[in-house]
């Protein structure tokens, strides 16, 4: 019964979003993490007395090697949050959500543990355990997008919601930085994140569905533990709803993308690999490859050497340093706040150009990516705001650069999610949206050499750098202009979209 429904489901979205926002994107709050190891001596036999040039050693340590080695960390990290998206995406496509769920706890526990009881003689094992943690992290966001699908025209709105928590959750770090700053050992911290996984494991199996949530959702939908125990007796009853609503979810998108006739006569499988590879291959994909990979590559830049570049510009302040770091972790908290705007902009667009086609005859794959448009623009936009303050060697106007770098980063990932959901079929969202992310992050790498260009070579001046990356953002606005351009296309030939 929907009325019966209606509770679970609202339960189900709201500890979905605690799960984003406590646990989910936590290494994105890495330079509050970084604080926390220098203090406790992790990596320090890196630093080399600082020669004068008298040849007498000075106060200060040159901790170049350090810096690099955290550096190279959180590429790490980073690099595997979205490269192990592609298998995820299968794991989650194939096995489907509880198998998913468990192999996220499993790693996200492993995870904390390893750091708890990691002390600066065994600092190495954070190349262990930060991408464990990062993979955990983004199965859960993947098994969450799907919530979305519980609440139809809002579907947009609640994938940006928790793409948004996502970013946010980087403030944990800063929760536990805090608390490290009020007498709590970092251990304490991480053995509860790790005490944390048996809710992890109560919300996958009571509830959240064994398999998918379908879109669109038919009549009578149930899943969870509680719908089990309140309806064993129309288990199978159940079972054939999902199993229809399957059905009704591959018709939908085979009206929405239909297959080129020659597809049609093949079994069903070869012709769903058929299409998979069709839409990975397209041009739209291309462009919104490219589109996330540079943007993506300015914000790891910009979170991998924070600490470094706050260093730098404090003149070797810790105390300054750590104002400013809590200033950015205290912005990233407000992405949660942030992505809906993105959601919001595009499900109010889509439903005007929905009654809008009813007199042109366009497509519904024309509304949808028409109402994508204005989002892309806009997030490229930001970044490029981003961008420009970030290049400027000011300390104070890092504080407009953390505003905007978090509203940046939350528009681009809930826009991600949501410019997939709706430019592609939804039966092939998990391989795809795991395929861009895999290939952006091989962009990711790019990070650290270009850290280590900035440290050395350029001897810590990023200008030429900056000025190169700035270009590529403004490279981005082609891809808004691409979607554009083919959504007019589409306008012009209604009976062929």
């Amino acid at each position: 019964m929907p009325g019966q429904g209606l509770p679970l489901r609202v339960a189900t979205l709201l500890t979905g979003l605690l799960e984003c926002l406590g646990f989910a994107g936590v290494l994105f709050g890495w330079a509050s993490l970084v604080f926390v190891f220098k203090t406790e001596h992790y990596f320090e036999e890196l630093c080399e007395p600082d020669v004068g040039p008298m040849g007498n050693v000075t106060g200060e340590a040159d901790c170049k090697a350090q810096d690099e080695r955290f550096s190279l960390i959180f590429t790490l990290g980073s690099f595997m949050n979205n490269f192990m998206t592609f298998p995820a995406g299968f794991i989650f496509d194939r096995f489907k959500t509880t198998v998913a769920r468990l192999i996220a706890i499993f790693l996200y526990t492993s995870a904390t543990l390893t750091i708890a009881f990691t002390s600066a003689d065994s600092a190495l094992l954070l190349f262990l355990a930060m991408p464990m943690l990062t993979v955990g992290g983004i199965l859960f966001l993947i098994t969450n997008l799907q919530v979305g699908n519980l609440f139809g025209k809002h579907r947009s709105t609640i994938i940006t919601l928790y793409n948004g928590a996502f970013d946010s959750s980087s403030a944990v770090f800063l929760v536990i930085k805090l608390l490290y700053e009020q007498g709590v050992s970092l251990r304490a911290s991480f053995i509860f994140l790790s005490v944390c996984s048996a809710w992890h494991v109560g919300r996958t199996f009571l509830l959240m569905p064994r398999g998918h949530i379908p879109y669109p959702l038919p009549p009578n939908y149930s899943y969870g533990g509680f719908c089990v125990r309140s309806l064993h007796s129309r288990t199978d009853t159940t079972e054939g709803e999902k199993n229809t609503a399957e059905s009704d979810k591959v018709e939908m998108q085979t009206k929405e993308f239909p297959p080129a006739k020659e597809e049609t006569v093949e079994p069903g499988r070869k012709q769903e690999h058929r299409s998979f590879w069709r839409y990975a291959l397209s041009q739209r994909f291309a462009c919104h490859l490219v589109w996330l990979s540079v943007i993506q590559l300015w914000h790891y830049l910009f979170i991998g050497t924070l600490n470094s570049l706050l260093t730098n510009l404090a003149g070797g302040d810790r105390a300054l340093v750590s104002t400013y770091t809590n200033a950015f972790a205290i912005t990233q908290f407000f992405g949660v706040l942030c992505a809906p705007w993105n959601g919001l902009l595009m499900d109010r667009l889509k439903q005007k150009y929905q009654k809008e086609a009813k007199n042109t005859g366009s497509s519904a794959t024309t509304v949808a990516l028409r109402s994508a448009v204005p989002s892309l623009a806009l997030t490229s936009l930001l970044c490029l705001g981003f961008a420009l303050c970030a290049s400027v060697p000011i300390l104070p106007l890092q504080y407009v650069t953390f505003i905007l770098q978090v509203i940046s980063r939350s528009f681009l990932y809930g826009g991600n999610a949501a410019f997939l959901t709706l430019a592609f079929p939804s039966e092939h969202f998990g391989k795809l949206f795991g395929l861009v992310m895999a290939l952006s992050a091989i962009v990711s790498l790019l990070q650290f050499p270009i850290f280590t260009f900035i440290r050395g070579p350029l001897q810590n001046d990023p200008l030429y750098v900056n000025v190169m990356l700035v270009l590529a953002t403004v490279l981005t606005f082609v891809h808004p202009i691409m979607v554009y351009w083919e959504c007019r296309q589409e306008w012009g030939s209604p009976a062929t979209a």
